[in-house]
């Protein structure tokens, strides 16, 4: 198949939305699992956001003038995630994949990027062969966990919506948990309403740029990240993604009433820090 890989545009977004959805709906009916996009409509406004947003790098996979699937690169920080990727299920096991990681991968090797995170569906044998081939080493197991807001509130533990006066306090924290900081999203996060940060004893502790599968968390301790899971109005998405190793905040999450949806695998190329605290990651890092 001659596929050529090119820049993603904005035009593109209706095709390579309905791929994505279709992609890995058939990946998650084959393994019993739900699919990751509710409807074509939703992978649709995905692929838009990300193609508009001046932070991400897209990429399609064309065989002539047919698009047959596509990439995403998130470049806000100085650690890139890769993803979403799809493939349209009538050409699968062609090699596109690769060709495409292999693009996206080329493409941040030309940039400051100092390390390349991913996520994935640990049910996904195929995806994580390649992506272990590719260089990917497996850091950590995730649980995606669900259910209805908690409204839990923890005393000396006080849970508000983030600020601006609050980034620098944030990016320091997130440096010290993992030696870089991801700053941009949160001031993005701040201006959606979204983000929150959690005080004890008079200081920031931990902050969310949401609760959900876009978004991710960091805190100094796991009693900083219950106080921020318990606080948030919903779990965005599939849900929340939470490190499985975190035994006391996953047996809390399961003994207050949230479900375990599925496993995920966070995978990385580069610089990778042993976080020294309390996390959650994105699905994109």
């Amino acid at each position: 198949m001659p596929i050529t890989i090119r820049r993603a545009e904005a035009a593109d977004a209706a095709k390579c939305g309905a791929i994505l959805y279709s992609a890995f709906q058939k990946v998650a009916d084959e393994h019993n699992f739900p699919p990751d996009f509710p409807s074509v409509e939703v992978a649709i406004d995905v692929v838009s956001m990300l193609l508009a947003h001046p932070g991400f790098y897209g990429l399609v996979a064309q065989d002539n003038d047919r698009i047959v699937g596509s990439n995403f690169a998130d470049l806000r920080s100085s650690i890139a995630g890769i993803g979403p990727i799809s493939i349209d299920p009538q050409v699968q096991d062609q090699g596109i994949g690769r060709k495409l990681m292999e693009a996206a991968i080329d493409q941040l090797a030309s940039t400051n990027v100092c390390g390349i995170r991913l996520v994935q569906s640990a049910y996904n044998n195929r995806s994580l062969a390649l992506y272990t081939r590719l260089g990917f080493q497996t850091r950590e197991p995730l649980s995606v966990i669900q259910g209805p807001a908690l409204n839990i509130k923890f005393a000396g533990y006080d849970v508000r919506p983030a600020g601006e006066a609050d980034i620098a306090t944030c990016n320091h924290l997130c440096r010290r948990v993992h030696g870089f900081e991801r700053g941009a999203e949160l001031r993005e996060a701040i201006g959606a309403h979204t983000a929150l940060v959690v005080e004890h004893l008079g200081r920031i502790t931990g902050y969310a740029t949401d609760l959900g599968f876009f978004a991710y968390a960091v805190a100094e301790t796991n009693q900083d990240l219950k106080s921020l899971i318990a606080a948030a109005p919903a779990f965005q998405g599939p849900g929340f993604l939470l490190p499985t190793r975190n035994h006391e905040v996953f047996a809390w999450c399961l003994d207050s009433g949230l479900k375990l949806v599925m496993q995920m695998t966070l995978m990385s190329i580069g610089f990778y820090n042993e976080p020294a605290g309390a996390w959650l990651p994105s699905i994109l890092l």
